[in-house]
């Protein structure tokens, strides 16, 4: 239910650039605010934004490097054991095909690489894949390269580390609470364990969410504070594209200004962080789009995993049209 209530929503932007955290009624009266103040709530995350990252955007690329074939249960995921969505499905991709994903990423002006492979984590032959694709990247271009390759040992971690991995991603998908009911599989203490893992090894943590899985405004609220916790440096913001065959194909609650709502809460409570616009947002956000980058500070170009995204040209025109800047190297 929406409040009927007058927050100081600039207030609230004053006390997360002073590294203040908000309290739990702050983050909900974000979340639960009439949509009549949806413009004030972007201004006041506009102002941390701003504070810390300027106008620059800084633009992602996925590369679905292995399709499919995953043991796990995620109910969200067509890629699930449990999905009957006809997608494509196929083994990692070779070495040269990796490379050529990077390329490609160089030619949107992306900064951030990142190589995705279903499954709950890698053997030994995908991780050397990885490897040895992610050293002949990083030899030959400026780039910033993100895997995401499910559950690691500390040894893979360590070796994706030295070979030249920035970042590693682990979403947290949804709260503590509402985990269980979304997959079964593994644990969320996973989840945390694995984020924490990758920041020991010295990679970056990417952690995030996915909105509009059944959880409440207040487990919204718990995920942000979970990441800030987390200490993750990158905040992927996935909003569900319920895909047809998974168990959540009938999740259809969203709509654009809650979207909104959510992405200047993660701002408010993550302020310094690289808040990412992801998957799912032509679908929720629409023909608002534009106005999550007040909040948000990076976004994905491109096809996501197994969704088509927006034609990049068009996200190159939309952050032209803001009067903002690409980031051209994330390094």
């Amino acid at each position: 239910m929406a409040l009927q209530v007058h927050t100081d929503w600039n207030a609230l932007a004053k006390k997360a650039i002073g590294g203040q955290l908000l309290s739990m009624e702050e983050g909900l009266s974000v979340l639960e605010a009439v949509d009549e103040e949806v413009l004030a709530i972007l201004h006041a995350a506009y102002r941390v934004r701003r504070h810390y990252y300027g106008n620059k955007v800084k633009l992602n690329l996925i590369i679905n490097a292995k399709s499919g074939l995953c043991p796990e249960d995620c109910g969200y995921c067509s890629q699930s054991i449990v999905s009957a969505a006809p997608i494509d499905k196929y083994p990692l991709l070779d070495k040269a095909t990796l490379i050529d994903g990077a390329r490609r990423a160089m030619e949107l002006k992306v900064g951030t690489y990142c190589i995705v492979a279903s499954g709950r984590g890698p053997t030994n032959r995908e991780l050397n894949q990885v490897i040895e694709a992610v050293r002949k990247i990083k030899q030959a271009m400026p780039m910033k390269i993100c895997a995401c390759l499910g559950i690691l040992s500390d040894e893979q971690a360590m070796r994706l580390q030295e070979a030249g991995v920035d970042r590693y991603n682990h979403n947290l998908n949804t709260s503590r609470a509402n985990f269980p009911r979304i997959t079964t599989t593994h644990t969320y203490d996973d989840r945390v364990e694995t984020v924490r893992q990758a920041k020991a090894s010295g990679m970056s943590p990417c952690s995030g969410c996915i909105i509009g899985m059944g959880e409440t405004s207040r487990e919204v609220v718990e995920m942000a504070f979970a990441l800030r916790e987390l200490d993750a440096d990158s905040i992927p913001v996935n909003f569900l594209n319920p895909i047809a065959g998974t168990p959540l194909e009938s999740y259809r609650d969203l709509n654009p200004r809650y979207c909104l709502k959510v992405l200047a809460l993660m701002r408010l409570i993550n302020p310094s962080k690289e808040i990412r616009i992801a998957g799912g947002r032509e679908v929720n956000l629409g023909a608002l789009q534009a106005l999550g980058l007040y909040a948000a500070n990076s976004v994905f170009v491109g096809d996501y995993l197994t969704t088509a995204g927006q034609e990049a040209t068009e996200d190159h025109r939309m952050i032209e049209d803001l009067g903002f800047e690409v980031e051209l190297c994330a390094l």
